[in-house]
């Protein structure tokens, strides 16, 4: 038996209407609205003037931390309202998101999701990423997905940049890490929907990002905002539900697994998620033998101001072999594979991204 789950969702600078036919379709009388500080003051108000003249009651609004750790999860579990609530609000990114999925799941409470800022698929996920207390990986938690996603593009194009841009570098990796991981198996149905729907994935961003980021810049929703938060909220959510099941792991591969072993590696900076993984993309296509891929999007990560080089993010090749032992610990370095990999193959692939992305500056 295999159930799959999708979020519903709703898009639109009007989406928050929804919220109370949503919620009565649950039979929901309770929520407790759950995020970053920042999130929070974006997008509470527009859900509190929603549910303002229905008999849905807010126990209490609450700042779930600053990362997606397990101390932050059973800190929330803990919290009397979020265990007392309906349906709990996920507000913010996707740390904030994934730590509200994986509190809930503990309590068997419904999530409704709300992205402020896009800067990865979490709001549509049956998956999340938890992190030591240090920021060091943990690993992965299932949780079952949100079961609506409540999509505002003002709020997200009134966000930070920043996240806007590193979104659409994490959103890179869908596609092509479907397609390698997936190269080497015999498919059935889920995972080939889940591969077909992955080649919807890049084209959006390539199409949209640059516009899309010029208008975040300037604080301004437009088309290209809504394709790009669409592309990245539901194209790549879907796809990560539909690659990620219990008997095989499609859903993300080398490009993860340099991002995941880069956490362990102490170096000066701060350096968000989509941002390594752009990165992380061009040493799985040079991984992978891919040139011509390899060059396309090292050309868009340019274009887009996202790293083409390691002394972009932060580190050398001294560190190499440090970033490699994190990476064995990590679900994409043991699961998402289409074959072993090879410790002296992946130095050598990131050297090789590194040396053709210096030959771009």
């Amino acid at each position: 038996m295999r159930t799959i789950q999708m979020s519903d969702y709703t898009v639109g600078e009007d989406a928050f209407d929804a919220i109370p036919e949503t919620l009565a379709a649950y039979g929901a009388k309770t929520v407790v609205l759950v995020g970053g500080r920042r999130a929070l003051d974006a997008a509470a108000p527009g859900i509190t003037a929603a549910l303002a003249g229905t008999d849905v009651a807010i126990l209490d609004t609450v700042v779930y931390g600053t990362d997606s750790t397990r101390t932050n999860v059973n800190r929330l579990v803990a919290h009397p309202a979020f265990a007392e609530a309906d349906v709990a609000f996920a507000i913010g990114g996707g740390k904030a998101i994934d730590t509200v999925k994986t509190a809930a799941s503990e309590l068997g409470k419904t999530v409704f999701s709300v992205p402020t800022i896009c800067s990865n698929c979490s709001a549509a996920t049956a998956i999340a990423v938890i992190y030591h207390d240090d920021g060091s990986l943990e690993g992965y938690a299932y949780p079952p997905c949100p079961a609506h996603i409540f999509i505002n593009p003002q709020i997200i194009a009134e966000a930070p940049a920043e996240y806007f841009w590193a979104g659409i570098g994490d959103a890179l990796s869908k596609q092509p890490e479907v397609e390698w991981a997936t190269s080497t198996r015999e498919l059935g149905h889920t995972a080939r929907l889940g591969l077909a729907l992955a080649r919807t994935c890049t084209e959006p961003l390539m199409t949209w990002g640059v516009q899309g980021l010029a208008d975040v810049r300037a604080g301004r929703s437009s088309e290209a905002v809504r394709q790009i938060a669409l592309d990245i909220v539901v194209n790549t959510g879907y796809v990560s539900n539909l690659t990620n099941q219990p008997d095989f792991y499609y859903n993300s591969t080398l490009a993860h697994a340099f991002y995941n072993g880069s956490t362990g590696v102490k170096r000066p900076g701060t350096y968000l998620h989509g941002e390594i993984v752009s990165f992380g993309v061009l040493v799985m296509l040079a991984y992978a033998g891919n040139r011509a891929e390899l060059e396309r999007y090292a050309s868009f990560n340019r274009e887009m101001g996202l790293p083409v080089t390691l002394a972009q993010i932060g580190l050398d090749g001294s560190r190499l072999d440090e970033l490699t032992e994190y990476a064995h610990v990590s679900n994409e370095w043991k699961q998402g594979n289409p074959e072993p990999f090879e410790d002296a193959r992946f130095i050598a692939a990131i050297e090789a991204a590194d040396a053709y992305g210096r030959s771009l500056l």
